[in-house]
């Protein structure tokens, strides 16, 4: 529903939230949208996500060739490529080094507990991946189980990757990983967690429930409301 200059000014202007943020450094980071069946456009390798403009995305097919564009695509394209085929429901993808969580990541402890009720809403569990060397067949080997299940997956000894409908939720769901993690870290550090039980944790999945489809109802009506739109300004 949306056309592609409006991609690629939301891929610009999550990439300068993230750096913005801190959940990214450098050139750290990458951030891509589905453009129908067959193209992905995403950031381009060796650039900070906090620097970028629209014409330094790149276009890639299926298989990570590049169509379009005047830069390298991400070396970390084969992990994005891989939620698309597994989830073809997802439409955006973030990777990000957001410090807390990737704190939880490099200490080998997931973000599973169910300590607030809004994140069990929100994600669900947010599991750990093992290990896998950036831009290698590793990575998304030790992916490739976790990504039908969740939406959001710490990487051991690397970072974060979120995904969902739209580049918005891809982003929020960063934030919320973050925003956990922190939370998390508090209780460690209090030396205390009082742990959802079982009974509330079902009564939570039974709301998750009416909230993502509350979420995809909201994620059609815009795409409808934003098509009306750019039909009359056409």
């Amino acid at each position: 529903m949306y056309t592609e200059k409006h991609h690629r000014e939301e891929i610009v202007r999550v990439g300068q939230m993230i750096h913005g943020c801190g959940f990214v450094a450098a050139t750290d980071g990458n951030i891509s949208v589905r453009l129908g069946k067959s193209r992905i456009l995403a950031t381009p390798t060796a650039m900070s996500k906090g620097m970028m403009q629209p014409s330094d995305l790149v276009t890639v097919d299926e298989q990570g060739r590049k169509i379009a564009g005047k830069r390298d695509v991400s070396s970390e394209i084969a992990m994005h490529l891989l939620i698309y085929r597994l989830r073809p429901d997802v439409g955006a993808v973030v990777h990000a080094h957001p410090p807390t969580a990737t704190g939880y990541a490099a200490a080998g402890l997931p973000l599973d507990q169910a300590l607030c009720s809004e994140v069990v809403i929100a994600l669900g569990g947010i599991p750990l991946a093992a290990y896998g060397t950036p831009g290698t067949p590793e990575l998304s080997d030790a992916l490739a189980p976790l990504i039908p299940t969740y939406n959001a997956i710490l990487m051991s000894n690397h970072g974060v990757v979120t995904y969902g409908d739209d580049l918005q939720l891809a982003h929020m769901r960063m934030e919320t990983v973050e925003h956990f993690a922190r939370i998390s870290l508090v209780t460690h550090l209090l030396g205390r967690q009082k742990l959802l039980g079982e009974e509330e944790v079902q009564k939570l999945a039974q709301v998750r429930e009416k909230y993502v489809t509350a979420i995809n109802h909201s994620q059609k009506s815009n795409g409808r409301a934003t098509g009306a739109t750019s039909r009359r300004r056409g």
